[in-house]
């Protein structure tokens, strides 16, 4: 009867089986699972992206297949005249050294005028063409948006000048400034004029109707505006921060 009696306190004394989660929490546990995997491969690939030079990009590789092949060559930084990269940041996004990766001044402006042109920065353009899509889906611009702090903090802005200028669309499947320079002028890019930089800066919003060998009036106007906006970055040290 002892032993009967002991065996069953032991019988008793058994942990309850460990209680089954709820569906929502398993849900709620996938979900953020998969949000944190998302983020790692996110920062995995900003960070390989700084030491490593993208070999195309997902337009670059469209156009391409469309085009049966298009011009591109990569180029270092210190290969790139000085006066082409303050030149495109005078033209797309003068305030690249000062801002976080969103220009609010701009943004502003750009909702103050009713458009969303002059609002996003070049940050913004190189996390486009480099890690999504071109088109104008929310999804997109969410995906933008989440993703261009991540690059600021971990490229230095001469690495994103670097990359945007070497992925940029200079005329129908001309990408870069090594062949944009070929393309229009027929020289190097690291023996661009202040002039030739100038034009060149000038086609980027449109860059499929627009040329810089043979620019119409208004492309001149503004290309000459660009120039001495190049030339203001220089000495009000809005430039520091990519030729140091």
């Amino acid at each position: 009867m002892a032993k009967s009696t002991t065996r069953a306190s032991k019988a008793k004394k058994k942990p309850d089986p460990k209680p089954k989660l709820s569906l929502r929490r398993r849900v709620r546990r996938v979900v953020w699972g998969g949000v944190a995997l998302a983020f790692l491969v996110v920062v995995a690939a900003v960070l390989l992206g700084r030491v490593a030079n993208p070999p195309t990009t997902a337009y670059m590789f469209s156009e391409s297949r469309r085009l049966g092949g298009v011009d591109h060559q990569w180029v270092q930084m210190d290969r790139i005249a000085p006066v082409m990269a303050r030149a495109v940041v005078a033209a797309e996004d003068a305030n690249f050294c000062e801002h976080w990766g969103f220009d609010l001044n701009a943004i502003k402006a750009a909702i103050a005028e009713g458009s969303n042109r002059g609002a996003s920065t070049l940050s913004q353009q190189t996390v486009k063409n480099v890690y999504l899509w071109h088109g104008r889906t929310w999804v997109r611009k969410a995906m933008e948006a989440g993703i261009t702090p991540i690059l600021e903090a971990l490229w230095p802005k001469r690495r994103i000048l670097e990359v945007y200028l070497n992925v940029a669309e200079f005329d129908e499947g001309v990408f870069g400034v090594a062949a944009a320079a070929r393309h229009y002028f027929g020289v190097a890019p690291d023996v661009l004029s202040a002039q030739q930089a100038a034009q060149l800066a000038a086609i980027l919003p449109s860059p499929k109707t627009r040329s810089a060998s043979r620019p119409t009036p208004y492309l001149k106007k503004r290309a000459a505006q660009i120039r001495a906006g190049a030339a203001t970055i220089q000495g009000d040290g809005r430039a520091d921060c990519f030729e140091s």
